[in-house]
């Protein structure tokens, strides 16, 4: 068994989604996502690199808080936008 430790995990906290109802970006322009992203740093929620607007990742790139988490139901995987590998 493979272990991966990555030094962004000191970035992550507990944290509670901002915008538990959406991408934070899109809800504000009225845009459409398709799937989320939660900042394990400060709790931005994001759009996933799928969506048009790829807000999930703008946000590790900009704020430098590479990891995140899926909110998607039945999702239970992190990923760092550093190291592109799952946690």
């Amino acid at each position: 068994m493979t272990t991966v430790t990555d030094p962004h995990l000191a970035l992550v906290r507990e944290v509670v989604p901002r915008t538990p109802r959406g991408c934070e970006e899109c809800l504000a322009a009225g845009t459409p996502w398709l799937h989320l992203r939660l900042c394990l740093t400060c709790g931005h929620v994001g759009c996933c690199d799928s969506s048009p607007r790829k807000h999930a990742s703008r946000h590790a790139h900009a704020i430098g808080h590479p990891i995140v988490r899926s909110l998607e139901p039945g999702e239970n995987w992190c990923w760092c936008y550093v190291h592109k590998v799952f946690l």
